[in-house]
């Protein structure tokens, strides 16, 4: 369908409209942000004299919802000047603007006769052919539409984000009978490639998909430790990372997002699922009635699970409610035999068989939540969903997931699961037996080609899932025997045309000597018989840093000559990428800190996920750059020296963000602080960052790529710049803002970034940089204060002030 978005019309500014107005502006959309117009003055607006005609108070609703949200953390937006595409009005005066907008989204208050009413006035301005939908999560869709215009219902459909509408990935589509198909697939495609999102196709049931399930998980679990007795940080400490969940888990979580919240939403589907066999977990324990009451919402009231309080001397601490006295008491850490047995095993999926075995209440608690989870999404097919995969997606990207229900069931065995819900006293659909006894022992596989398919239960075969034909997963190739090359730390992997793979799975893909090894033989296999190398990886973060345990150990050793051949040897390694004669291209999403900015930075070209927090952050554990940074970011900054702003105010630019250890919030804001630079890409979904990054790859291929030469003529200040750069960071030290170790550390860092002590500016090599940094790098690491950050870090996580 030819269709194209230049502006959207949201409607409504509370929390998700609002958001969901700054996420369609990250993206360059021109954005109509109305809300109701205020039916009376605030005494500040009497004391100023304003009436209600005045246009600051008929759109004070709006104007004060989206500084809400400008100023949120974290931020709804990828940059705070996106904002400006947004225009603020009120539904009387504006309304009639949405005749040139070619999407309306309604966010309005969950209540139909409002919304209604609404979309009567809408009807009036609306140009027809344009995109109306709404982001409602408790009604019926069908009635939304329902006394409309034909052309009205054939555009509208239900278009569910999950808040904070940035961040969480889900997009929930959900038509209604008159929803035109055209539609329908422009809403899944615009959403997968413009919006970023995981886009699930959904029934217009209760809940839809996401909220049905998870919410029944989280009622699921509040009931089991209830029944078992767990506490409130024994339950989130069963519920968090260690099953693939968010850190918040279970019940932080339902702080975080407003006990109130989860109440109306489990009132809500009680209310509507009269027939559902499992609604005994949709009625709300006692003590979240009482929780309610009581107002004790989560964070939003100041207690909830959860509490913060003041100790002794003042310093802040976490009490936790005690379920048995419904008093707060010290939160206490939690230990459990069953996951300590786990602490070893990094892959998460080989995780579950040990936890279901446990003898003690974890073990009892998993096999009573898995068994009931697992029986509860095998009957909700085909009532919310024709296919199991849809359930995994919206888990995943709603939820934040690490695995769906259906692949957690695969990691333990479909029959173990059929055994966990019988034993938990649920009853599993029919069709799960009937697939085992079909001779299909998975929900899932992956073919010899690498694609990945699912069980279809109408068909009683496997089918290839939808919608993935633009990705690249590696866990697929990996399936289907594509592994060229690996060791302990990375892999060499086949992506096709030409085009090899770098990927890394060290904990938190740390560099270390293994991936360096893998980094090496990559560009060595694909400068013998390949086109074009990407260094990628699908876990959810690119890479922490540099493995800092290697250089702690070797520095307080005090083996200089070992810890000078690593710091060689990976300054080695980045120049090897950026020199070799094939094209190059990283891929940074999530974290991709320290190391990992450096070897981006010496990539030929950047596919970024918009999710990328990007920063050399080494100052921060007393050191400087060691990697190439310094020296890449110096010479990035004498590349502009030609655009006409004075040189030193460029290069005390790219000072201040290695100094202050910037990191960017998003990949947008990485270009302004010349982490990405011109000719680099972002990519809003990062399910589609290995796929663009191969083909990027190939594209240079295809224009000729030649192998580049080292740059010999790096401009460099010398001693002017350098007693400028000194000069600053003395008084900054003199005046307390900074320590006298940071301040050796910035001294130490304008001295190569100035190229030394020239007596005046000169050119120099990029390998005079790197030894001036190499030597700067090693002098630091013989600091007992920064022996003192690393270890900080190592132990606690957190960087230790001195």
């Amino acid at each position: 369908m030819n269709r194209t978005i230049k502006k959207v019309a949201v409607l409504g500014s509370g929390v998700m409209g609002s958001r969901i107005a700054c996420h369609f502006a990250n993206i360059g959309v021109q954005v109509l942000l109305l809300d109701i117009a205020p039916k009376e003055l605030l005494p500040d607006e009497e004391k100023k004299g304003l009436k209600l005609e005045a246009p600051a108070v008929r759109n004070r609703i709006v104007n004060a919802a989206l500084q809400a949200a400008i100023v949120a953390n974290p931020s709804p937006l990828y940059r705070k000047a996106d904002a400006s595409r947004i225009k603020t009005g009120n539904f009387d005066d504006n309304l009639k603007e949405i005749a040139g907008c070619d999407w309306t989204i309604e966010v309005v208050i969950e209540r139909l006769d409002i919304k209604k009413s609404l979309y009567e006035r809408v009807e009036q301005f609306r140009k027809k052919g344009t995109l109306i939908t709404s982001n409602t999560s408790g009604i019926p869709i069908h009635l939304l539409a329902d006394g409309r215009s034909e052309d009205f219902k054939q555009h509208f459909a239900g278009t569910h984000f999950f808040n904070p509408p940035r961040y969480l990935k889900l997009l929930e589509i959900i038509p209604t009978p008159d929803t035109n198909p055209d539609v329908l697939a422009f809403l899944q495609h615009y959403g997968d490639l413009y919006l970023g999102k995981t886009v699930v196709l959904a029934k217009d049931t209760p809940g839809f998909i996401a909220n049905r399930v998870g919410v029944f998980a989280l009622l699921d679990a509040m009931q089991t430790m209830q029944k078992l007795g767990l506490t409130v940080e024994e339950t989130d400490k069963l519920t968090g990372p260690v099953i693939g969940h968010a850190k918040s888990a279970t019940l932080r979580t339902s702080d975080v997002v407003g006990l109130d919240t989860t109440i109306n939403v489990a009132n809500g589907l009680a209310q509507s699922l009269p027939n559902d066999e499992a609604k005994d977990v949709f009625v709300l324990p006692d003590f979240v009635k009482k929780m309610g009451e009581s107002k004790w919402l989560g964070d939003k009231t100041g207690q909830g699970f959860y509490k913060k309080v003041k100790g002794e001397g003042g310093k802040s601490e976490i009490h936790a409610l005690d379920l048995s006295t419904m008093e707060y008491k010290p939160s206490q850490k939690v230990k459990f035999a069953t996951l300590e047995l786990t602490k070893t095993i990094e892959k998460l999926a080989d995780r579950f068989k040990v936890l279901v075995a446990g003898k003690d209440k974890a073990g009892e608690f998993y096999r009573l939540s898995f068994g009931s989870l697992f029986a509860y999404v095998s009957n909700r097919i085909p009532e919310i969903s024709d296919e199991l995969f849809k359930l995994d997606d919206a888990l995943r990207a709603g939820f934040g997931w690490e695995m769906g229900p259906f692949e957690t069931w695969d990691a333990l065995g479909v029959q173990a699961g059929l055994d966990l819900a019988k034993a938990a006293g649920r009853t599993s659909a029919p069709w799960v037996e009937e697939m085992l006894a079909a001779g299909h022992q998975t929900f899932y596989r992956v073919t010899e080609a690498g694609v990945r398919e699912f069980y279809d239960i109408a068909s009683k075969s496997y089918q290839k899932v939808p919608g993935v034909e633009n990705f690249i997963i590696l866990d697929n190739l990996r399936a289907s025997g594509k592994v060229l090359w690996k060791n302990s730390g990375a892999s060499v992997i086949d992506l096709g045309d030409g085009i090899l793979n770098v990927e890394f799975h060290s904990k938190m893909n740390s560099l270390g000597t293994d991936v360096i090894q893998g980094l090496l033989k990559g560009v060595e296999m694909a400068e013998a018989g390949y086109r074009g190398l990407v260094v990628g990886n699908d876990a959810p973060n690119f890479s922490a840093g540099a493995n800092l345990g290697l250089v702690y150990m070797q520095a307080l050793d005090q083996d200089f000559d070992e810890l000078n051949m690593m710091i060689q040897q990976f300054q080695q390694a980045m120049m090897r990428m950026r020199y070799s004669s094939i094209p190059v291209v990283g891929t940074p999403h999530g974290l991709t800190l320290g190391g990992g900015c450096e070897l981006n930075l010496h990539c030929d070209r950047v596919v970024a996920a918009a999710e990328s927090y990007i920063g050399l952050v080494e100052f921060g554990v007393g050191l400087i750059p060691g990697g190439g940074g310094t020296k890449e970011m110096t010479l990035r900054t004498a590349a502009k020296y030609e655009d006409g702003e004075p040189e030193f105010n460029l290069l005390r630019n790219t000072y201040m963000t290695i100094s202050t250890a910037k990191v960017s919030t998003s990949a947008a804001e990485a270009f302004d602080l010349g982490f990405l630079r011109r000719g680099d890409e972002v990519v809003l979904n990062s399910n589609r960052v290995i796929a663009a990054a191969k083909s990027a790859a190939i594209d240079m291929a295809d224009a000729g790529y030649t192998q580049p030469m080292q740059k010999t003529n790096v401009k460099v200040h010398g001693k002017g710049a350098l007693a400028m750069f000194k000069t600053g960071v003395y008084a900054m030290q003199q005046g307390n803002y900074i320590s006298t170790h940071d301040q050796l550390i910035a001294d130490k860092l304008a001295y190569v970034m100035c190229g030394g002590d020239l007596s005046s500016p000169t050119e120099v090599s990029e390998q005079y940089l790197l030894d001036l940094e190499r030597e700067a790098f090693l002098s630091l690491c013989g600091e007992r204060k920064t022996l003192e950050r690393i270890q900080s870090i190592l132990t606690t996580g957190k960087p230790l002030r001195n």
